[in-house]
C-alpha cells in the first residue's frame, strides 16, 4: 500500500475518543498531534440526539477540544441526504434537538399533517403516542427514514433501546422498512468526505466496532483502523468475514506516528 503525503482522519467518538463522559487516555495527545501536523480530521457519531455544539461542550468537559465543524452526526448526514433527495420537504420527527435542528437548517417543515417523511432518530423519551402517530403516517404513505440502525446503547444504569429497536417495531407493524442513513451505510462516510472536500484514497476510518465503523469504512473505499478500547475485541474481530487494515489497542498508540499510521 502506497502512503499518501497527507492522510485525512475520520474517527468514531464513543469508544474511540471517549467512554461516556470520560476521555480515552491519550486521546487529547492524539488530537494535538493531528493539529501539529496540519492533518484534517472529523469526529463521527451515529447518535442523533445532540447538535455539534452540544457534542463540542461534552467533549470539552472530558478534556478534548474538538471544533463544531469537525463533528459529523447521523442527524447532519440525514439532513444532507434529504436536502439532495427532496429539497424544502416536510417531516414528522421522533427525535431530539440534534435532528430537529439539522432539519430546520435545511429548510424542512416539521409537521404531523401529511409529511413527506417520517424520520426516526435517537431519543431518551420515546412515547407510545409519537410511535403510534409515526406508524399511522407511514401506513398513509410517508417515506420512512431512520438516522441509524443501532439497536441498543449504553447508559450508567445499563442497556437502552436505541433507534434500530424502535424502527423494528414500526417496521413490524407497517411492513415498511426504513432507510438507514448512519453507519454502516457508506453514505455517512461519503457525506463527510464531501463536507471536507477530500477523497477516499487518502482517508482512513478509526472505529471500535467491526459491524459499523470498519464495515462503512471498507465500503467507502477507506483504509480502516480498529481500536480495542470500545465494543470489539480481537476475538470479536475474527468473527467477521472482513478485516480492518490495522488493529491497535487504543487511539493513543497512533499519537507518535499520525503521518504514517500504517508503517509503525
Amino acid at each position: 500500500m502506497t502512503e499518501p503525503s497527507t492522510w485525512t482522519y475520520l474517527m468514531d467518538m464513543d469508544g474511540v475518543l471517549v467512554h461516556e463522559e470520560h476521555m480515552v487516555p491519550g486521546a487529547d495527545e492524539f488530537v494535538a498531534a493531528l493539529r501539529e501536523h496540519g492533518i484534517p480530521f472529523m469526529v463521527f457519531t451515529n447518535n442523533s440526539i445532540y447538535t455539534p455544539r452540544d457534542l463540542r461542550a461534552r467533549l470539552l468537559r472530558s478534556g478534548l477540544d474538538i471544533p463544531e465543524e469537525a463533528i459529523w452526526t447521523s442527524a447532519l448526514a440525514t439532513a444532507q441526504f434529504l436536502e439532495q433527495q427532496r429539497p424544502g420537504g416536510s417531516a414528522f420527527v421522533v427525535g431530539e434537538s440534534g435532528l430537529t435542528t439539522a432539519l430546520h437548517n435545511i429548510g424542512y417543515v416539521l409537521t404531523d399533517r401529511d409529511p413527506d417523511y417520517v424520520i426516526l432518530g435517537e431519543t431518551r423519551t420515546y412515547s407510545f403516542e409519537a410511535i403510534t402517530k409515526a406508524i399511522r403516517l407511514v401506513e398513509n404513505g410517508a417515506r420512512f427514514i431512520a438516522t441509524n440502525p443501532d439497536e441498543k446503547g449504553p447508559s450508567r444504569e445499563g442497556t437502552l433501546p436505541a433507534t434500530g429497536a424502535v424502527a423494528a417495531l414500526i417496521e413490524r407493524v407497517t411492513g415498511r422498512a426504513p432507510y438507514y442513513v448512519g453507519k454502516p451505510n457508506p453514505l455517512m462516510m461519503r457525506s463527510a468526505l464531501r463536507h471536507l472536500g477530500v477523497h477516499s484514497e487518502n482517508t482512513l476510518m478509526i472505529g471500535d466496532r467491526m459491524d459499523t465503523d470498519v464495515r462503512s469504512g471498507l465500503e467507502s473505499g477507506l483504509q480502516t483502523i480498529l481500536v480495542l478500547s470500545g465494543i470489539s475485541d480481537e476475538d470479536t474481530a475474527e468473527l467477521f468475514p472482513y478485516r480492518p487494515t490495522k488493529v491497535v489497542r487504543s487511539i493513543a498508540d497512533l499519537r507518535d506516528h499520525v503521518t504514517d499510521p500504517f508503517k509503525a
